[in-house]
């Protein structure tokens, strides 16, 4: 199993903007990425905090490695890439209210 991780450092107050971004949205079935094939499932996770900054986790389960790099090769990938950047005139700027991200491919050993 191949597994990708990525962690958000936030503002204090703006971890939802992370995951409604993220979250599968009510009514609209199964995303692009939920129906590639190799694609095993999806977590979010925000870490309990009582005040001050946020942390927000993906993580993404793929039954290999070569099942993700076909989705990162995709027309729908790229497509979705390309809007982003058409859509801000170039490589979308980092939110203000993020103050890090983290990303990290792994392979499970056990």
């Amino acid at each position: 199993m191949f597994v990708q991780i990525r962690k958000w450092i936030v503002t204090e107050g703006n971890s939802l903007k992370i995951i409604e971004r993220f979250s599968k949205k009510t009514g609209q079935g199964p995303s692009m990425l939920e129906q590639r094939e190799g694609f095993i499932g999806r977590e979010l996770l925000v870490k309990n905090v009582r005040r001050g900054e946020e942390e927000v986790v993906m993580i993404i389960r793929w039954e290999s490695e070569d099942a993700w790099k076909a989705w990162e090769k995709s027309p729908e990938h790229i497509a979705g890439h390309k809007a982003k950047i058409k859509e801000h005139g170039g490589k979308p700027p980092k939110p203000d209210f993020v103050i890090s991200m983290e990303h990290g491919n792994y392979t499970v050993v056990e």
